[in-house]
């Protein structure tokens, strides 16, 4: 899949602080180097949950961890057919984990400098010192070659290449296993791969660090966030609030608009499908900083869309019209007639919202201007803002999840679907069970619930045969209230 550029790609790393850094140099003083993740490069903090995900992956594969102890480590997503995470470390791209749904387990897809971190003691190969110059240059391992290689090495397992010196030669897949590869004469034993190389300058640090680090990128931010604000509520005068999903762009919002014109009403559109951890990141952020809030509800108009069109999809995302747009539409009406609305909308996130004003109408929900304060941050202006200003943020992020909504929502990985079914088993039984009573009313093949394949309107989603009714309309516009 093609990488996709939504703006400047702007992690960098300084080498002094031993932290990611969103300018040229660090608040120490030194100067930064960039970080060549892959577009859109919306890094995001890996927190323990994930270090220990990633190591305990390198760890069954290779025998070893990946990320040192004490180390800051990043998460990049990148495009994949189901989920793929490239993990920066010691400021390097180190390699990724990708998730394979038929196996249901992650893969880790190691790059050369990964071995700067770890020695493996399983699933490497060993070749000629000769051979270190061409397969740099992406040759593949030859058997003529070859001077040894591990007895658990499989066909399609992802290998180290040293020398016998000991230096990394190269990382790629091997073609045959170890049994086969000992028995042939010539041939090929392991296709390598070229990435774009970075250093690797492994040294301790914390996130206080990198706060720190970037303290003049997150007043510069803060600031240009503060005089839009301004500039907006200015322009037109109408009673404010932020709108509050509980996810963490929502959060660095509403930190922003308190910081330029003192506390506001949230507004939280409650799905009915929300994780009870984000229910609670609600009460706790009203409780916090002492907020009023407005709420409104469309959990019975998605059930009753559920039971007339399906379960949405991710080309059919009638969900947000329903559960969002239209209570929010009629909350806005009964509270304010009319009023501003600051989103946590970032340009990082999609295509559709890197091309977005940053002032917009819905065309759903006239009564609601919407600006957002933030759409030029990116995944690490958001999280050093959140940490800086120590907001209370959805304890989700710590669990695995990089995006908080509805829990079964069609645009999720199957990866996170599961992950999720694996912490809270009892919402995703509760989906099961609607889904399969939708497949089997609608004579359905099995593999429609088990292998996910309701996500796609074209595996079993009915759309009215009068065609797209305002739901389906809804569809259309990407959900500004997230």
């Amino acid at each position: 899949m093609r990488p996709s550029y939504l703006g400047k790609i702007l992690l960098r790393w300084c080498d002094s602080c031993h932290t990611p850094v969103m300018s040229r140099q660090c608040a120490c003083g030194a100067f930064t180097r960039e970080v060549p993740v892959t577009p859109p490069g919306d890094a995001r903090p890996a927190f323990i949950y994930d270090i220990d995900l990633i190591n305990r992956v390198f760890s069954d594969h290779f025998g070893a961890t990946l990320i040192p102890p004490g180390h800051i480590a990043l998460l990049n997503k990148v495009p994949d057919p189901d989920r793929m995470e490239e993990i920066v470390v010691a400021g390097a791209v180190a390699g990724s984990i990708r998730y394979m749904p038929e196996k249901r387990v992650w893969e880790p897809i190691p790059r050369p400098e990964a071995a700067a971190l770890l020695k493996p003691t399983k699933r490497f190969v060993i070749v000629d010192d000769g051979a270190k110059k061409s397969l740099l240059e992406g040759a593949s391992v030859l058997r003529p070659g070859l001077v040894h290689i591990d007895p658990l090495v499989d066909a399609g397992d992802e290998v180290f290449v040293f020398t016998r010196s000991g230096e990394c030669a190269g990382v790629g897949r091997a073609k045959v296993d170890a049994a086969t590869a000992e028995s042939m004469e010539r041939g090929a034993i392991v296709r390598t791969r070229r990435n774009v190389q970075s250093d690797v300058i492994p040294g301790q640090a914390t996130w206080e660090d990198a706060v720190r680090a970037n303290s003049v990128v997150l007043e510069k931010a803060e600031a240009a966030a503060v005089q839009f604000i301004h500039e907006v509520t200015e322009r037109n005068p109408l009673p404010v609030n932020v709108s509050f999903s509980g996810g963490k762009d929502s959060l660095a919002t509403l930190l922003v608009v308190m910081k330029a014109i003192g506390k506001v009403p949230i507004l939280f559109a409650d799905t009915g499908l929300e994780f009870p951890e984000t229910y609670k990141c609600v009460e706790d952020t009203i409780e916090h900083y002492g907020l009023k809030a407005v709420r409104c509800s469309g959990e019975k108009e998605f059930w009753d869309t559920f039971a007339r069109q399906g379960p949405p999809a991710v080309d059919y995302r009638w969900c947000c019209g329903v559960c969002k747009l239209k209570p929010v539409k009629r909350a806005i009406s009964e509270e304010w007639g009319e009023c501003l609305s600051f989103i946590g909308q970032r340009k990082y996130e999609s295509f559709k919202r890197a091309t977005s004003n940053r002032v917009w109408r819905n065309s759903n929900v006239r009564n609601q201007l919407s600006a957002a304060p933030i759409q030029n941050w990116t995944a690490m202006h958001v999280w050093l803002y959140i940490f800086q200003e120590k907001g209370p943020y959805n304890v989700l992020y710590e669990q695995g999840l990089d995006r908080i909504g509805c829990f079964m929502c069609p645009s999720s990985d199957i990866a996170v679907l599961e992950e999720i079914g694996n912490k809270h088993p009892e919402l995703m039984e509760s989906w099961s069970n609607h889904l399969e009573e939708w497949r089997k009313n609608h004579g359905l093949p099995p593999e429609w619930t088990t292998q996910s394949r309701w996500r796609k309107k074209d595996q079993g989603i009915v759309v009215p045969a009068s065609g797209r009714d305002i739901e389906g309309d809804m569809a259309d516009e990407e959900d500004s209230n997230c």
